[in-house]
């Protein structure tokens, strides 16, 4: 009777690890099988789907499937389609359009090294005139009287009595009446003698009709402009070389700009500039640089410009002074609306726009011009930032954290303190190696890795094997974390 009960218990206990057995086989894997969904992605047990794999140290970089991490001692951590995305916030759509958030897309612009100065308006030096006698003699009449007074070209300026003119001229009137076979050869050089002594052609073509020599001849414009220089009066005696006056062809003039020594560089001949007068206000004359002057003021650390502009209604005078806009060189660049850029201080934030969520991403900028802001590194073009309504999800961002890396204003711990086990300690680096308990607020797992210390002096009486309590701070340069205080578990602060 025993043997067949004992019989019987074995069989039923028997049955019942079988059965055991197969539930533990058949039973769901909560939180290690999943599944792929018709886009690619992975469906957990869970029924959250799962985008991919990453490492928390590395969030940059992404796996398709689970496993251990190749950078760090530690497994790779899902990362779900509901959850707020790696380095941004998730906004619904609703709630983006109450808080007015407006979209810009990152496209190319132009830009130009734009710059201002002052110049004052010159006579164009290439038009400035002598006016001279070649023979002593007194000015007689004198047509023009007055520095300022307007002339034409050919115009005469002044009747000039000169006697030893009269030798030359009754010289060419007896050759006209010579009749010789040389005869043509020498009058042709007693003419060409008294127009280099500045007789006018038609004046010599005068004493030849009458045959009568005359003393006085006449002083003409070379060119259309003012008298800036006087320097004679009707009946003063002029030797030769001596200047009678000096004229100024105003039809164009100059405009020379004092441009600061570091934007020298910038500029080059031929560029079209826009001149804007403080006497005509809303007049803006056209000009283009024809010159910079090769050499540099050192008292005012600026390089000289010249800028040549029209002058046919004889507005621009000399002595005028005006501001200058140069365009300098325009180039194609990626550009975003200013307002889109955050300025915290220590750098500059953008944030754009990932699928359904927003993150923040740090830029360098260049030139602003007419509301666009350059941008040398950060994006790409066909990105979508945030125009408006983007201090808010800073703000959003900075409360789950996703700003820690880029910001540089607070020292304070980004963890609370942790416990860990010393395993390895470079005194020389600044550096420790630490198997440390799982960090919630970092969403990293129990692992070992090594850590720069902020003060080396605090690992110095520090051995393998010592059981630490550590607490660890950003660092905004390189988004990596460092000790800030570590000491032996239980010791006081």
């Amino acid at each position: 009777m025993k043997r067949r009960t004992l019989l019987f218990i074995t069989v039923i206990a028997a049955l019942v690890v079988a059965g055991v057995g197969y539930w533990y086989v058949a039973k769901p894997q909560i939180g290690t099988a999943e599944k792929p969904d018709s886009a690619g992605a992975s469906q957990a047990q869970s029924g959250r789907t799962v985008l991919y794999w990453y490492d928390p140290m590395t969030p940059g970089q992404k796996f398709d499937k689970p496993g251990k991490s190749p950078f760090m001692d530690m497994q790779l951590v899902p990362k779900y389609a509901d959850e707020t995305s790696a380095g941004g916030v998730t906004i619904q759509a609703q709630v983006a359009q109450n808080l007015g958030i407006r979209l810009a897309q990152v496209a190319s612009a132009s830009f130009g090294d734009a710059l201002t100065a002052v110049g004052r308006i010159e006579p164009d030096e290439h038009r400035l005139y002598t006016v001279q006698t070649r023979l002593p003699g007194f000015v007689e009449r004198l047509y023009v009287r007055a520095v300022g007074d307007a002339v034409g070209r050919n115009q005469k300026l002044a009747d000039v009595y000169a006697p030893e003119l009269l030798a030359m001229q009754q010289e060419y009137l007896a050759l006209l009446k010579l009749d010789i076979a040389d005869a043509e050869t020498l009058r042709a050089a007693a003419r060409t003698r008294l127009k280099l002594l500045g007789m006018a052609e038609s004046e010599i073509a005068a004493i030849a009709r009458s045959g009568q020599a005359n003393p006085r001849f006449g002083v003409y414009a070379p060119a259309s402009g003012f008298v800036t220089e006087l320097g004679v009066r009707q009946g003063g005696q002029i030797m030769p070389g001596a200047n009678l006056m000096q004229l100024a062809d105003l039809s164009t003039v100059w405009l020379i700009a004092e441009v600061p020594e570091r934007d020298a560089g910038r500029l080059k001949p031929g560029e079209t500039v826009e001149a804007r007068l403080e006497s005509l206000p809303g007049v803006t004359v056209a000009g283009r640089v024809s010159h910079i002057y090769p050499t540099l003021d050192a008292a005012t650390r600026s390089v000289r410009v010249r800028i040549e502009l029209p002058n046919r209604q004889g507005q621009l005078r000399p002595g005028m002074y005006a501001s200058v806009a140069l365009a300098g060189r325009v180039r194609e660049a990626l550009a975003v609306p200013t307002e889109s850029v955050i300025a915290t201080g220590t750098r500059k934030v953008v944030i754009v726009k990932d699928g359904d969520a927003f993150r923040p991403a740090a830029v360098e900028t260049g030139l602003e011009r007419e509301g666009k802001t350059e941008i040398l590194k950060g994006l790409a073009a066909g990105e979508n930032v945030v125009v408006s309504g983007q201090f808010l999800i800073d703000s959003e961002a900075s409360l789950a954290g996703v700003l820690a890396r880029l910001s540089s204003a607070t020292s304070a711990s980004a963890t609370k303190p942790v416990r860990g086990k010393v395993d390895e300690i470079d005194l020389k680096a600044g550096r420790i190696t630490l198997s440390h308990e799982a960090i919630p607020a970092l969403k990293w797992p129990a692992m070992t890795m090594e850590f720069k210390v902020r003060d080396p002096k605090t690992i110095g009486a520090l051995k393998a094997n010592d059981a630490v309590e550590f607490e660890l701070s950003p660092q905004p340069e390189d988004g990596d974390y460092v000790i800030e205080r570590i000491a032996p578990q239980g010791a006081k602060r």
